[in-house]
């Protein structure tokens, strides 16, 4: 059991303690807190993670944090809707974050992907939240790092759908231990964005609607020479369906445990939260900013020699510390 927090310390280090126990019915007031960009409340999500950091955790969060992406139109709200049945099914607790395109006048998510996710309203052990991707075009949401790392202590799986192309891929690698593309057969989305380098190599390549038969076993071939070309043996190609009744939806699941066993999950999570340091530093300071740390490489070599166990925030403050020396 967690050591309770003192009074003084706040709302943020009081979720911090309850996600330690895994209290689930945390999850809501947490996400509440990182979406706010107050200087008050980001003071607190920097208390949250603290209380959540690998330090405090003794290691790092056990939870899989799972990273879907993949082009508009590709299902993978319908098979998150598969696979979030096939997780409880397995006494798994799953939160799920959807990241939509943005209302450019109010800000808002504008496809709501937790209305298209199906779930029973009921589970408590199942949490789904759409959060706007804000002005990051295909991106993730300046809070979906920092919800992602606060959730992953409570729960088994923590999904990060995001919806485009191009950035989101991009972005999701750099939170998710291990990263997804869904791939529609005959769409050729995939095998354009494995040979321009638009993305890295995901860890699971996923082709729907194998129920259209010969399409998509074609589909699947050819990201298999593709991923035989660029050397990437290890990634996995699964075929699923989510026509009643689904098919290789638990063939999906076990791919993705399969990866996670594999993992240097330590390693992984490590270049995770120094990606996340220097991505949070430059929205804030601009281009200018990471100039005055000296470059990029500058600042990448800086974060490599701090204290692993420190948390996003923290590092974030070393790097800003550097440019008012």
């Amino acid at each position: 059991m967690s050591v309770p927090a003192p009074p003084s310390a706040g709302r943020g280090a009081e979720l911090g303690v309850r996600l330690r126990d895994r209290d689930l019915s945390a999850a809501p007031a947490t996400l509440n807190l990182v979406e706010s960009r107050t200087p008050a409340d980001r003071e607190q999500t920097a208390a949250l993670l603290r209380e959540l950091s690998p330090a405090k955790l003794g290691g790092e969060a056990q939870g899989h944090v799972i990273g879907v992406t993949g082009p508009p139109g590709a299902g993978k709200s319908t098979l998150l809707s598969a696979l979030v049945r096939e997780w409880r099914t397995r006494g798994k607790s799953v939160a799920v974050l959807a990241v939509d395109p943005s209302s450019k006048r109010s800000g808002g998510s504008l496809l709501g992907d937790r209305a298209r996710i199906d779930f029973d309203p009921g589970d408590r052990e199942l949490f789904i939240r759409s959060t706007a991707a804000g002005e990051r075009l295909g991106g993730l949401a300046p809070a979906t790092r920092a919800a992602a790392q606060a959730l992953a202590p409570a729960f088994d799986i923590v999904v990060i759908e995001t919806v485009g192309v191009g950035q989101s891929e991009t972005d999701v690698a750099d939170v998710a231990d291990t990263v997804a593309v869904i791939v529609q057969p005959g769409s050729g989305d995939a095998l354009q964005f494995l040979k321009s380098g638009i993305m890295e190599t995901p860890d699971v390549l996923v082709v729907t609607k194998a129920d259209l038969g010969k399409i998509a076993i074609s589909a699947r071939r050819d990201l298999s020479a593709a991923l035989r070309s660029l050397g990437a043996r290890d990634t996995k190609v699964v075929m699923v369906s989510s026509v009643p009744p689904p098919s290789g939806i638990a063939d999906l699941a076990d791919a993705f445990e399969d990866h996670r066993a594999a993992l240097d999950l330590p390693g992984r999570r490590l270049a995770a939260r120094r990606a996340a340091a220097l991505a949070d530093f430059a929205v804030e300071h601009g281009e200018r900013g990471v100039r005055g740390l000296g470059g990029r490489r500058a600042a990448v070599k800086l974060l490599a020699e701090q204290d692993p166990a420190l948390e996003v925030p923290a590092l974030v403050a070393v790097l800003e510390a550097k440019v008012a020396a």
